[in-house]
């Protein structure tokens, strides 16, 4: 194993482990949100699952070989490992599993940063979703995408990058989703999210040229490198931009459902 698979084995096993850990601590000290426990540790789990799924051989290294493969690594990254770990909110959750000194500064500390400006900034639909598209566009222009390709050190980046902004992304979008000033706001940001992948699926898809190196196992898997393209951009287009939609018309519908009009025709109907 390499150096860098044994960090990579720690960035996704050390997390998981203090999510476990906090969650038997909370779960003993709180009978009445032991349904809650489960459901974030299962939503949670999931997604460490996923993100290892896409960082850890064999994937990672089938990656290597096909461009689809890498493909599905980075919507695996971006449309299902950072959603579900968002929705299962692990942070708290394992702060529980820190000793209490540690447990209080740190405490202290993530309240420092939530006072920031410039974090608040961030914290913004349009600018996650800014930054969030841009990591996805600027990976795919063809002279950054075969140099993370030479390196595996900017290979590694370029993960980094997809998930930690798809992180700030679906932070933002989902924690915004009970704000009827912001709720509107997250949701259209999702469908142009939505829209913009598709594109970038769309045009490798219909493209008649490549735009990176042949990968090293196209022949053995049976594909050209041109059709190897396609399905790389099919799954960017249709399954990763499909997450995107599909989340915009489930906040869209709990925000409907959770407005006083509806409300007020529920209460009339009955």
């Amino acid at each position: 194993m390499s150096a860098l698979d044994t960090l990579t084995l720690l960035a996704c096993g050390l997390p998981l482990m203090l999510f476990a850990i906090g969650s038997l601590r909370l779960w003993h000290r709180s009978r009445r949100k032991q349904a809650s426990i489960v459901f974030r540790l299962a939503v949670g789990g999931a997604g460490f699952a996923a993100l290892a799924l896409t960082l850890m051989p064999p994937l990672h290294e089938w990656a290597e070989a096909l461009f689809s493969v890498h493909m599905i690594n980075h919507g695996v990254l971006m449309a299902a490992a950072a959603p579900l770990l968002i929705l299962g909110r692990p942070g708290p959750l394992m702060l529980w599993a820190l000793p209490r000194p540690l447990r209080r500064l740190l405490g202290r500390w993530t309240a420092q940063i939530g006072a920031n400006a410039a974090w608040r900034a961030l914290l913004r639909p349009l600018t996650a979703s800014l930054v969030h598209g841009a990591a996805i566009w600027l990976w795919h222009v063809p002279v950054f995408f075969v140099g993370a390709l030479h390196s595996e050190w900017v290979h590694w980046f370029q993960h980094a990058s997809f998930i930690l902004t798809a992180l700030l992304f679906w932070w933002v979008i989902l924690g915004f989703r009970h704000l009827r000033s912001d709720a509107g706001v997250s949701i259209a940001w999702l469908f142009v999210t939505a829209l913009h992948t598709g594109l970038l699926g769309a045009l490798l898809t219909f493209s008649f040229r490549l735009w990176y190196p042949p990968s090293t196992g196209t022949a053995e898997w049976g594909l050209t490198a041109l059709e190897d393209q396609q399905l790389a951009g099919i799954f960017m287009w249709m399954p990763v931009g499909l997450i995107y939609a599909v989340a915009a018309l489930a906040l869209a519908a709990q925000w409907i459902s959770s407005s006083p009009l509806q409300k007020e025709l529920g209460n009339a109907a009955r």
